[in-house]
């Protein structure tokens, strides 16, 4: 039976799921009618370490992953490819995370959503409904987390992350919206 999060809450998946290790992470969301062009969203992934001051960091460059670097120098994280209009029912874009491959360096994996050329597009999660970032054991979900929050001008969501607490893994649905570009994000992981 799925467990459905709230922001904020969290499911530990050593404890809840201990023999899963390959799971499939899938984001959707839906234009609001009359939005106007098309939405480029793209999920990107930053497999981190913390720092001295608990901040979430990069390991290295090769563990940021997206639409053009498309899995982690571990194997652990791949990610499905870049759906540039999200039409589709059902997930827009998916990565597969592996567990038993990630680096045991890795104490985070987060997943943020970012509008592709928002400010030239003058787009914001604000034109955006129907959130939602999902965790399936094959094709059963595990964990789902709707985004119920309205992002008013917000260009990016970290929708969700995992992290490894005392040897164990769970997964924390965040929802925080911020007003920044995937550069951005990149430069605050490094």
């Amino acid at each position: 039976m799925a467990i459905n999060l709230k922001k904020g809450e969290s499911i530990n998946l050593s404890k809840r799921e201990p023999n899963l290790r390959k799971i499939k992470v899938g984001l959707g969301w839906d234009k609001k009618a009359g939005s106007g062009a098309d939405f480029d969203l793209d999920v990107s992934v930053f497999v981190c370490q913390l720092n001295s001051t608990r901040e979430p960091k990069l390991l290295s460059d090769e563990y940021f992953v997206f639409y053009n670097n498309k899995v982690s120098p571990d194997g652990a994280v791949a990610h499905s490819g870049d759906n540039r209009t999200g039409d589709a029912a059902g997930d827009d874009e998916s990565v597969m995370v592996d567990l038993s491959k990630i680096n045991p360096q890795a104490q985070e994996i987060s997943f943020v959503v970012t509008i592709h050329d928002a400010e030239t597009r003058n787009q914001n999660f604000g034109q955006i409904q129907n959130a939602y970032i999902r965790l399936y054991d094959n094709d059963n979900i595990v964990a789902d987390y709707d985004l119920d929050e309205m992002f008013s001008n917000e260009t990016a969501v970290q929708f969700g992350s995992f992290f490894k607490l005392d040897g164990e893994w769970l997964f924390k649905a965040v929802g925080a919206g911020y007003r920044l570009s995937l550069g951005d994000f990149v430069d605050g992981y490094k």
